[in-house]
């Protein structure tokens, strides 16, 4: 936090925080100060912090796997941020902003194509914004001439307007933990089980997804090779 001083400390995934830092970043929010990586007296500091979590806070209070004390220090101005499906306005404007990224990196200027942003505008995005940004610095690596099109795109983002809210139940006495289940298990072998980019698509930590995996009984995943897509 002291690299922060006088400014923001952006803390991700809150809801990931072990008990044993929930102690310490309450502590640091009640008395103002930390004491620094092999230090051994406190030292003041004024940081405004912002903590962001996809997970439901309060009802995990009452399941007793978040402080309460912490979460009320937390909790001084919530602010929900919706899923990209529900602003798709954004998307060209977050398009955009990741190609531009691409080009101050020492990559080519390159444009998106009338129909390739209708497709990206009409997909739901369950990954959201990590999701896009992967999608897009998918495209600008495979595109070799200079304008993003649709064959630059992932056969689920190309089909995914035709296809829009059509995940398949084929029972319906799937319970939501079962469904959750099919689904993750979808996205790893999409992803030939890279766990990390399973994770982005997903938009969980991926800390969080190697407990489900556990959960599973799947946390050595690589014993199991992908199922044939």
């Amino acid at each position: 936090m002291k690299v922060a001083e006088g400014g923001s400390f952006f803390l991700d995934e809150v809801s990931e925080m072990l008990p044993a830092t929930q102690v310490k970043l309450l502590r640091a929010l009640q008395e103002r100060e930390i004491i620094p990586v092999g230090g051994s007296k406190p030292i003041k500091i004024d940081v405004r912090l912002i903590a962001a979590t996809n997970a439901d806070l309060e009802k995990m209070v009452g399941e007793g796997r978040f402080r309460a004390d912490l979460f009320y220090r937390l909790n001084v101005i919530p602010l929900r941020l919706p899923p990209l499906r529900e602003r798709r306005d954004d998307i060209p404007v977050l398009v955009d902003h990741f190609l531009r990224q691409l080009t101050s990196a020492g990559g080519q200027e390159k444009n998106v194509s009338r129909e390739c942003m209708e497709l990206l505008c009409a997909y739901d995005w369950p990954g959201n914004v990590r999701e896009l940004e992967n999608v897009i610095e998918r495209a600008y690596v495979l595109d070799e001439t200079g304008v993003l099109e649709r064959e630059d795109l992932p056969e689920k983002v190309r089909d995914g307007g035709a296809r829009r809210g059509s995940l398949v139940i084929d029972s319906p006495n799937l319970t939501l933990e079962e469904l959750e289940r099919e689904y993750i298990l979808k996205v790893l072998n999409y992803t030939d089980w890279q766990k990390k980019k399973a994770s982005e698509i997903l938009g969980i930590n991926p800390s969080t997804l190697y407990r489900k995996l556990q959960a599973y009984g799947l946390e050595r995943a690589h014993e199991f090779e992908p199922i044939a897509k």
